[in-house]
């Protein structure tokens, strides 16, 4: 008798296993069609797009037009969003830029002199021949900026950031340059005269052809 069983419980053991091999394939089959049934188009997602309200026209900050070769003498752009202004050519001397969003400005040209740009956020911006002199960029932040030509005499660079900028011929003589960071820096054929430069990061800055004359702290021997 248990032998009997025994041959039959094998049967059905074989007969399942034979089942098995049938069904697994159109089961995994179908539950793939069905995921796959499952997965909305990509149409079907709706598309989320930050995008910033255009600027009015004209754009005017505190009385001051935004707009190249303006004239704005001390004007008060503290705080404000200027990113990706073209303020090309403009009269800006003593005006107030503290903690302004500068990104991505041009100020090719500009006179800014006595300007006071403490904070502000300048990364990727355009100051090609900008005169900067006796301005205050006391932690100012000009990553991947292009100063060439820039005329930064005297003004105070403390803790301020130029990582990677590009200061080709700028001039930043008797400039005070403290805790700063000027790594990748180029500073070809740059006038470091009678400039401090103490406690500034100089990784990988590149000072070829840079005049140092009077510099304190300056690379000397690079």
């Amino acid at each position: 008798m248990t032998r009997i069983f025994k041959t039959q419980n094998q049967r059905r053991a074989r007969h399942l296993r034979k089942s098995m091999r049938v069904m697994l394939p159109a089961l995994l089959l179908s539950m793939a069609a069905g995921a796959f049934l499952a997965v909305p188009p990509s149409n079907a997602y709706k598309k989320i797009v930050n995008e910033k309200e255009p600027r009015p026209t004209p754009w005017i900050i505190k009385g001051c037009e935004i707009k190249p070769k303006t004239v704005c003498h001390n004007a008060d752009f503290r705080h404000a969003d200027l990113s990706q202004a073209n303020l090309a050519g403009a009269d800006l001397r003593g005006a107030k830029f503290a903690r302004a969003d500068m990104r991505g400005i041009n100020l090719t040209g500009a006179d800014l002199s006595g300007a006071d740009l403490e904070s502000a956020d300048l990364r990727v911006s355009k100051l090609i021949k900008t005169k900067l002199v006796g301005a205050s960029l006391r932690g100012a932040n000009l990553e991947f900026s292009r100063t060439a030509s820039a005329d930064m005499s005297y003004a105070d660079l403390t803790a301020s950031n130029f990582e990677a900028v590009k200061a080709y011929k700028s001039i930043f003589v008797g400039a005070k340059i403290i805790n700063a960071n000027f790594s990748e820096t180029k500073l070809y054929y740059a006038n470091l005269a009678n400039a401090r430069m103490e406690g500034t990061k100089i990784t990988f800055a590149i000072f070829q052809g840079a005049f140092m004359e009077g510099c304190v702290g300056c690379p000397h021997n690079w």
